[in-house]
Parts: C-alpha cells; structure tokens; sequence
C-alpha cells in the first residue's frame, strides 16, 4: 500500500520502491532536487520535514551537491527515511507528485573531474584487432590495472541535450597530410558512471567503495572515432574524446544495486595487492542500445575485467584526490557476442560491415538526426527490477569552422 497512484511504480517495475533515484528537475518554482516514483517524481524541499533536519537540508536545494559532501552516514539516512516516506499509506505533509516527462530534466550535481577506463576485455580485444591487425588485441598493461584516461567535465552534459558533431584532425586514405572539419565516424560508447562523494579521499581501498560513491549512472561517452585514431599514438584520447559526454540525470543509489553484485571475470595472473576484492564490486547490469528506436545491441556488465571499485582504487593509489561531484566512468561495455558489443566501431567492425535499421537504413557510424538511448536494469531482491535512468542524445551538425 503506498500513497502514490502510478501504476510504474510498483515492485515489479524498475522504478518501484526498491529504486528511489536521484535527480533534479526543472519546475515551476525553478530547479528542485527530487526521487523518482515511477513515471512521477516526488520534490524533496517540500517534504524536507518529514525527512529530519539533517538530510532535510541537504535535500531542499537545487542540486545533489550538498548531498554528495555530506557522506555515507546521510545517504543512508536520506534512503531510510525515503523508503518510509514513500511507503507511507497517506500522503505525508507536504508531498506532491510531479510528472517527469513534463518537467526538464537537469544536471543533477556539480562535475568535478570525470574519468573514464577501459575495462571490458571484449571490447578492448575488439578495439584492437580493428586498429591494430598484425598485433596483439591486448597491450601488455592491460591485464594488470585499469586503463583509463582524464576527460574534462566541463563537457559532461545531462541526459537529453544536443550533441554538436566535432571537427578535428583526420587522416584521409593514402594522404600523409591530415585535413580538417567534421567527424566522419561519430561513434556512441555504452558506459556505466559512478558518482563521487563524502570528504576528499586518497588510496582508497576496494573494500571502502561504497563509502566514496552514492551511485551508479548511465554514460555515453561519444566518440570521433577519425579523429582518434590519428590522434591517440601516444598519448591517448583527447579531442576525439572531450567535445561531449552525456549521463543520466537519475542516480540510482548502490544500495539499490546490492542484490546486483557479482564476481568480474576470472585474471589471467595474481593482482597486485590494492586491486584485489573481499568482496566483488562487479555488477549485473543488463543494458540496451537504441539507435533512432532500433535495438542495436545488449551489453552485460557483469562481463567487465575491472570492477568499479578496482577502477576507484587504481585512480586513487598515486595520491589523486576524489573530491564530490568527481564522476568516473567504466569505458564501453561489450560481451562476447556480436549483438553485445557497445559501439558502432565493434558492431560494425570498422565500418565494414553495416548495421540495418528498422526503417530499411544502414549505418557503419552515426548520422546527423540520430538519436542514441541507452537503458539499463538490474536484479534487485526477490527478482524485483532495479532501473537506471536512460541517457539520450541526438547528434547535430557540425558547426563550420
């Protein structure tokens, strides 16, 4: 029995009670951080009494960032109190329902600093027999830490906006002399985010993860793939990689997501010390790719090498500060099947075998007008769906230069 009439949210649906997401939504009233209740969203400021003066405060603003320094200690409390709220028989003092798709959708915090790895083995064997063919799929390193590199936050963006096609370098077949203007290969990658918070921490355990991040979003890191490949040597990605990432406006708390946890896939060598688990941070999230309303593919994460908490401790173990609103990023995730691979490069194996479609159209890379949604689910207790918000974005032309 609860008081929210909306037939979405219920335990057999994803954003039922054992979901409870966080977002901020643009109203009437101006922005207002809010948890999602199925297609409805319930305002946090006006049930901020309810809630108890620690966690009413840190909820009654217009964004998730006093929430994300306030700690674990509060992100337990705030979902405590929320489950009873929201299960609550009556409507509570104070509590409204507002629709989410009347209602924009905005940045949920402040990025600090974004990083993104590399952690799908399928994917980077994939990556690297398309790029490099006479060489092994894998360097050297790969097995032993999470690669990953620095992209700028100043681009992450929420889900819904424009992305502009970039310009940059590229290579034209048999001319030693790159030309520049617009990518020819706009790519989407398939990515699961992570959501920093609580005091600045260095070296951070694997077994501390879950003090450090509230929760898990979707990400589309888009990509030039042109541009990247003449690029990348030896640095790593850079301007094909920072003009655009989109995430997910809703942050699906980790504890919704405890009943997901798994086990990564088995090592080829013992780990070094600070990359080990006691407990496995790996996670069953079953995502789905769209393209313009065509299912593209399927990504397992429970398929990924590194786990998000391996990726946290690696990034922190030189000394690097994780402060709040920090988000870091898994890189793309693909599976062993071809109809599981995150990206266009893979699924259209360099642009040399064409995906079709519903509409009859085929695409090796992305096309202006396209549309990419990518969604996402998990098992919660009792079988329930846990959902992570869809991140979306259309791709516009390239503005001339």
């Amino acid at each position: 029995m609860t008081w929210i009439e909306d037939p979405e949210f219920a335990p057999d649906r994803p954003f039922g009670p054992q979901t409870l997401p966080y977002g901020v939504l643009g109203t009437a009233k101006g922005p207002t951080v809010a948890v999602r209740v199925g297609k409805h969203a319930v305002p946090l400021r006006g049930v901020a009494d309810e809630l108890g003066p620690r966690v009413g405060e840190l909820v009654s603003g217009d964004s998730l960032d006093p929430l994300l320094a306030a700690g674990p200690a509060a992100w337990r409390e705030l979902r405590e109190r929320l489950l009873e709220l929201v299960g609550a028989d009556s409507r509570p003092k104070g509590a409204e329902l507002i629709r989410t798709d009347w209602h924009t959708q905005l940045m949920p915090f402040t990025v600090a600093d974004f990083a993104d790895f590399y952690s799908s083995r399928h994917h980077a064997e994939n990556v690297g027999k398309i790029f490099r063919r006479e060489a092994e799929p894998l360097l050297p390193n790969w097995t032993h830490l999470p690669v990953g590199y620095h992209g700028r936050s100043g681009t992450v963006v929420v889900s819904g906006t424009d992305v502009a096609r970039p310009n940059g370098q590229r290579r034209v077949s048999g001319d030693p002399t790159p030309v520049f203007g617009p990518t020819r290969r706009l790519d989407f990658e398939a990515e699961v985010g992570f959501v920093c918070g609580g005091e600045p921490a260095t070296s951070i355990e694997t077994e501390d993860f879950a003090e450090h991040v509230l929760g898990a979003v979707l990400v589309n890191d888009w990509s030039a793939r042109d541009i990247q490949s003449w690029e990348y040597q030896p640095l790593g990605p850079f301007l094909a990689k920072s003009f655009a990432t989109s995430m997910s406006g809703w942050i699906t708390p980790l504890a919704a997501l405890e009943q997901a946890r798994v086990p990564t896939t088995g090592y080829d060598h013992q780990l070094l010390d600070y990359l080990v688990e006691d407990r496995p941070w790996g996670l069953d999230l079953r995502l789905e790719v769209r393209c313009n309303d065509t299912l593209l593919s399927r990504p397992p994460f429970a398929e990924m090498y590194w786990s998000p908490a391996q990726q946290l401790a690696h990034l922190t173990v030189n000394g690097s500060t994780v402060r709040p609103g920090d988000l870091f990023a898994s890189g793309t995730v693909s599976g062993p099947e071809p109809d599981q691979r995150g990206c266009l490069l893979e699924l259209s194996w360099g642009g040399s075998d064409p995906v079709t479609l519903e509409d009859g159209e085929q695409r090796t890379f992305l096309q202006d007008g396209d549309r990419v949604t990518i969604s996402a689910t998990a098992p919660g207790e009792h079988g329930r769906p846990v959902g992570l918000g869809d991140v979306s974005g259309t791709v516009l032309p390239a503005v001339r230069r």
